[in-house]
């Protein structure tokens, strides 16, 4: 089945732009995932993106899973609430163009409109601006969550790019 796709290109060129959303309570924790795990990606991937139409890795083996995540410019953070998985965020570092992409980020279906989403953005950028980088960005589109853009508006990121798409999502 063809259907129409809006996607929004957006990005945050400063630290200082960001509009930071605090803790939902003081038992949250982000934590970066060293060494690798890929079950943990996969695991996110496959439960976020069901209902977001995120389909370009469902054919990935093992194999490819591990190569992705054990380069070297991806970093894999992931919210917990207690021992609670709540979400995840993947970025890509591009040290030579001092800026890192948003690659995958989402809360599970259960944590939402209880401000983890809000909060575990505030982070990811957060932690994007290490080392150099300058520029934070990502894209988001119709098919993701609904509250997916107003967050990344809310924390301070612009849309810098739009365009619309005609996808397969069979």
């Amino acid at each position: 089945m063809i259907i129409k796709v809006e996607r929004n290109y957006l990005e945050l060129n400063s630290i200082e732009d960001l509009n930071y959303s605090q803790k939902p309570n003081e038992n949250c924790n982000l934590q970066l995932i060293d060494p690798p795990d890929f079950q943990i990606n996969k695991f996110f991937y496959k439960q976020i993106g069901k209902d977001n139409k995120w389909i370009d890795r469902l054919v990935w083996d093992d194999q490819k899973w591990i190569q992705y995540v054990e380069n070297s410019k991806v970093k894999t953070y992931v919210l917990q609430d207690k021992k609670d998985l709540i979400g995840y965020c993947e970025q890509i570092f591009h040290f030579e163009k001092k800026n890192c992409e948003i690659a995958y980020f989402g809360i599970l279906k259960e944590y939402y409109g209880k401000k983890y989403g809000g909060f575990l953005l505030s982070k990811a950028i957060k932690n994007s601006f290490i080392d150099g980088i300058e520029r934070v960005w990502l894209h988001t589109c119709s098919l993701d969550h609904e509250s997916a853009l107003k967050n990344y508006k809310a924390r301070g990121m612009k849309i810098f790019k739009s365009e619309t798409l005609n996808l397969n999502v069979n």
